[in-house]
């Protein structure tokens, strides 16, 4: 495993990764080595020590074009950095997220060690950063000081969206002459300001760790944010400007043209001004003269100018007829005073010119030298808006008259300038108000002679549909449009209020009304994206809003309501009571199906998925006939088919199920026969691609997928395979619908409701690139409300769940063996009790004992039981599972206790977890010093942002701890002795917790694991009797109890 750190130096302006290798610091934490290292620091004392586990070039390399990519990987250069790190020992420590137990006696200083580093330049560092993924690749484990980088990249992203940048010219001494460069820099002001500040104060030591001082002055971290912003802000613009314009070439440009070209190439033989010193000179200070002023007007006094735009007013019987009025309509644009703490407090601009003193005093506040300060900015909002030049050539100039195009130019262009400039702009309200503006309204009906909405019509299902043109909610008249179309003024009045129409909008909505009939039909899938709001972008126009008729309103009122639906009541047939909001999901998912639309039921780990979907399967069982049902076809991963099969048992057991899985599934007629027998038949996703053409053969009633995150990837053939099933109905059940990248999102969506986000290539266009590359609100708002009708996801921080939770939720988590395992437990029960049957008294029951021992071990993993250190992946269920479900903890921003019996098992899962989820993963155990001890504690339960996951052995992190900093509680082996098992748990589920914590209790199917948790359950009243002394109590068994108590049962294998 590797923990990849960055920084940027400000000194030169690159920015800088390397890393650190959990098998480097292995091999250099021996003795010998250490001694090593000591002698190899004292010969070359003069010299800064190489750090010993960092990674050399070429792994390191690697490594970081796993995530970064290979090209960009490539234009990164090597170099080497003296960082000052906390060293102890005479070698540096370890950061937090490399995970070595260790404890350093001696005294921690900061020491200098020389890393390698790969290089990278502004607009490389940006790039990379800004495409960070938020899981890192398996081995690799992204540091506090990555992510804090890729936070401040997104605030330089944020900066350039928002224009909030300016140019400058920076002085620089090149011997005894001055060097004058051209350089973009981020405007820093107001909020922004505060944000900087923070982000200055939250930085990492590390990203600080190459100055050569052992403590960091606030104003040099301040000035490394800054130069970051600067440069990443300089490089984006200049690789902008060069793609989309030539340079300018020649060596006898004025000043002026230099510094524009200057600002707009990556050429570095233009990016230094020529000239003499004295024209530089003049210049460089024009120029800051002029910035200096652009930096007064952004706020530094307390007042500033303000324009404001007055509307002419039009005769509104006229209005309609007299196409002439809008192009002769006189506008004003005014000037004033404005305070800065009270925008409403205006001055006008006829006041400041009779003020015949210094200071105007205007309601009781004090205007300092108004008029010179009214006449700077006149000037200064001339170069943005030039009409107001005109204004300059009167003595007294107080406002300007503009033309209905001139006014819409200075709406459109001008207001947003002056705001970024500083100025303060009052518009008229309809301007600001989108309502204001020309849109489409669509009108909804269902199709003469359609089925009714019972019929599972569909997302092909065909809908009436009438078009019309509206102006806020008033629709207009084709004749109406048409006037205004004639116009072809970019402001009209229509109905007394005034309407932006811009040119290109008019245009495509002309176009779409020659192409298609304001009549017609389309599909219901095009209706609902209309109607849920999702902008029509061919038609050229937004649309207003959508008015339905009949089942068409009653489906779009439905979807618009989500949960709030009428409710249903839960079939008789369920097994146990729903939760008040279990059954809003439960009848959410049967209003869905009604009009036979996919749904994602994305709610929280522990909110009960499973049982809201049995819930459904059952109602509709009841519904049907007799002899005319139609069998479910229910997919999930390998690790949770024994969890599904009783759950299935234990909350309808009604539904006859079938599991098809194993080598000796059935297939072709056979297989099809025995399907259409059972309610559901359950199966596995490889099982889903491997017998696709018998599974494709089958119309199902259903098709449920469960960890829906396993066709997150569109190309994979077990995606494609599943999308080919045919149903009439589909469920995605996930926890988490999102992972790393919407196109997951996309995928789960096309297997629900195909077409419905469109082909892969324009939802990437349309809604991924905008969002995830340029974090575009508009359209991230758009998708949001698209799916938010398909997609339900409650959180156990939601006030309305909280409230109907218990506070402490126990469940079962059953795991099916690996064909390994199974080998490995028959081979052991075999061994076991043939000496078993041979011995008597305290060798018997040591004999027991060590079976249980042996099996216990070869339920967590063969690795454990062999001890072999041989790899981890893929070879215990158990493993399997308690990643899937720590990978859905972590992304709902919970924290977890893992308890094993075992020392050796800790420390495996310990290494494991910490590779394959990217994040530090602790482990308390008996032989962890009081020291260490104290520190894991308190970490885990302050630092919020912190390690999501400790593993403790349940001998020493059992009792006497405090931990409510988690909210979920596994036991990865069982202690089969309840009152230990509680006091581990209560280290979570204690007095200071304001969670309801999640008790996941592992067991292995058809093993003694669950035998015996079936024996607890029988005798649950009595157990703290019968099995208070531990596994003691299995050793009074007869051999033929152990036998059958031992056994291994055909469901224990899962594959």
């Amino acid at each position: 495993m590797i923990v990849v750190h960055a920084l940027w130096d400000a000194s030169t302006s690159t920015f800088h990764l390397w890393a650190e290798s959990s098998e480097l610091y292995n091999t250099h934490s021996g003795s010998r080595t250490t001694r090593t290292a000591r002698t190899s620091h004292t010969k070359q004392s003069a010299s800064i020590a190489p750090h010993p586990f960092a990674l050399a070039h070429d792994t390191l390399l690697t490594h970081i074009g796993e995530f970064a990519g290979s090209l960009a990987a490539r234009s990164m250069e090597q170099g080497t950095l003296p960082l000052r790190l906390p060293s102890a020992a005479k070698r540096p420590l370890p950061s937090p997220a490399l995970l070595v137990d260790q404890v350093n006696e001696e005294q921690g200083t900061l020491r200098q060690w020389t890393v390698p580093t790969l290089t990278l330049t502004s607009g490389l560092t940006f790039d990379v950063l800004l495409a960070l993924p938020q899981v890192p690749p398996y081995g690799i484990v992204f540091g506090n000081s990555l992510r804090y980088w890729a936070t401040v990249a997104n605030l330089s992203l944020e900066l350039l969206t928002r224009q909030a940048f300016m140019p400058t010219l920076i002085e620089a001494q090149n011997g005894n002459m001055p060097h004058y460069g051209a350089h973009w820099k981020a405007s820093i002001v107001g909020t922004d300001e505060e944000r900087v500040a923070s982000l200055s104060h939250m930085m990492p030591p590390l990203c600080w760790s190459s100055l050569s001082t052992d403590t960091s002055h606030p104003s040099q971290i301040r000035t490394i944010v800054q130069d970051f912003l600067d440069q990443t802000i300089d490089a984006f613009i200049r690789e902008s400007c060069t793609a989309s314009m030539p340079t300018k070439r020649g060596t006898n440009l004025a000043l002026p043209e230099q510094w524009l070209r200057a600002l707009t190439t990556t050429n570095t033989a233009y990016t230094t001004l020529h000239g003499s010193t004295n024209e530089l000179k003049q210049f460089s200070s024009t120029l800051h003269s002029w910035l200096d002023q652009l930096a007064t007007s952004k706020g530094e006094t307390a007042f500033r100018t303000c324009f404001r735009l007055e509307v002419p007013e039009l005769s509104q019987t006229s209005a309609q007829n007299d196409t002439d009025q809008e192009a002769n309509a006189k506008w004003h644009l005014t000037f004033h005073l404005q305070a800065n703490d009270d925008p409403s407090l205006l001055v006008p601009a006829e006041q400041v010119w009779s003020e015949r003193s210094g200071t105007l005093t205007f309601l009781k506040r004090n205007f300092e030298n108004p008029q010179e300060r009214l006449l700077t900015d006149l000037a200064m909002a001339a170069r943005l808006f030039p009409l107001i030049e005109t204004s300059l050539h009167t003595a007294r100039p107080q406002e300007i008259e503009l033309s209905t195009e001139q006014a819409y130019q200075f709406l459109r262009q001008a207001t947003p300038l002056l705001e970024q400039s500083g100025f303060g702009v009052l518009v008229p309200p309809w301007w600001q108000k989108s309502s204001a503006r020309l849109r489409t309204r669509l009108q909804l009906k269902p199709k003469v002679g359609a089925v009714s909405s019972s019929s599972l019509l569909g997302l092909d299902g065909v809908v009436a549909y009438n078009w019309q043109i509206a102006l806020g909610d008033t629709a207009l008249s084709f004749k109406e449009f048409e006037r205004i179309v004639k116009l072809k003024m970019p402001l009209v009045q229509v109905r007394g209020q005034w309407v932006e129409l811009q040119p290109h909008e008019i245009e495509k909505a002309i176009a779409f009304f020659k192409k298609k009939q304001h009549k017609g039909e389309m599909s219901l899938n095009e209706a609902l994206r209309l109607g849920l709001g999702q902008n029509g972008s061919d038609l050229g126009l937004p649309v207003e809003g959508v008015e339905a008729e009949g089942w068409i309103d009653e489906l779009l009122h439905g979807l618009q309501e989500g949960v709030n639906i009428q409710q249903i009541e839960q079939p008789d047939t369920l097994h146990g009571t729903l939760r008040p909001y279990q059954r809003k999901g439960f009848s959410w998912l049967a209003f869905l199906k009604q009009f036979g639309l996919g749904a994602c039921l994305a709610d929280d780990m522990g909110l009960g998925k499973t049982l809201q979907l049995l819930t459904l399967l059952l109602y509709e069982r009841e519904k049907q006939k007799e002899g005319m049902f139609t069998p479910s076809l229910l997919i999930c991963p390998m690790s949770i088919v024994g969890n599904w099969q009783r759950e299935l048992q234990r909350f309808a057991p009604s539904l006859s199920v079938m599991v098809h899985h194993g080598p000796d599934r059935l297939s072709g007629e056979t297989l099809l026969y025995e399907m259409k027998r059972h309610d559901v038949v359950l199966t596995t996703y490889n099982i889903a691609l491997r017998d696709k053409e018998d599974l494709t053969a089958m119309e199902w009633e259903n098709v449920v997928i469960d960890e829906a995150q396993n066709i997150k990837n569109e190309t994979a053939k077990q995606t494609q395979a599943i999308k080919q099933l045919h149903a009439r109905y589909k469920v995605a059940l996930t926890g988490t619908p999102v992972e790393n990248r919407l196109s997951e999102l996309w995928s789960i969506m096309e297997f629900l409701n195909p077409g419905y986000l469109g082909s892969g290539e324009k939802f990437r266009k349309g809604f991924a690139i905008p969002i995830e590359r340029y974090h575009d609100k508009e359209r991230s708002e758009m998708l949001r409300r698209v799916i938010q009708p398909f997609v339900l996801r409650r959180q156990k921080t939601d006030k309305s769940i909280i409230q109907d939770l218990p506070e402490k939720m126990e469940m079962k988590v059953f795991c099916n063996l690996t064909r390994e395992q199974a080998s490995l437990y028959e081979a052991v029960v075999k061994e076991m009790m043939e000496k078993i049957q041979e011995a008597e008294g305290m060798e018997r029951r040591g004999l027991i004992l060590a079976t249980l021992t042996k099996l216990k071990q070869v339920c967590n993993h063969p690795a454990q039981f062999i001890g072999d250190g041989s790899s981890l992946p893929r070879r215990s269920g158990k493993l399997i599972r308690l990643e899937e479900m720590l990978e859905e903890v972590q992304a709902e921003g919970d924290k977890a206790l893992i308890f094993t019996q075992y020392a050796e098992m800790g420390e495996m899962l310990r290494r494991y977890l910490q590779e394959s989820l990217g994040y530090e993963t602790l482990f308390l155990h008996g032989g962890t010093p009081k020291k260490q001890r104290d520190a894991m504690v308190q970490r885990f339960q302050e630092d919020r942002a912190g390690t999501p996951f400790f593993i403790l052995s349940i001998k020493a992190g059992g009792v006497g701890l405090n931990l409510t900093a988690a909210n979920h509680v596994f036991h990865f082996d069982r202690w089969w002795n309840p009152a230990v098992e509680n006091q581990a748990t209560d280290r979570a589920f204690r007095i200071g917790q304001k969670r309801n914590v999640q008790v996941h209790k592992f067991i292995c199917v058809g093993t003694l694991e669950e035998r015996i948790d079936q024996m607890i359950e029988q005798k649950r009243e009595l157990a703290e009797n019968i099995v208070g002394s531990g596994e003691n109590w299995l050793t009074e068994m007869s051999t033929s109890q152990l036998k059958e108590l031992f056994a291994l049962s055909r469901d224990a294998v899962g594959e």
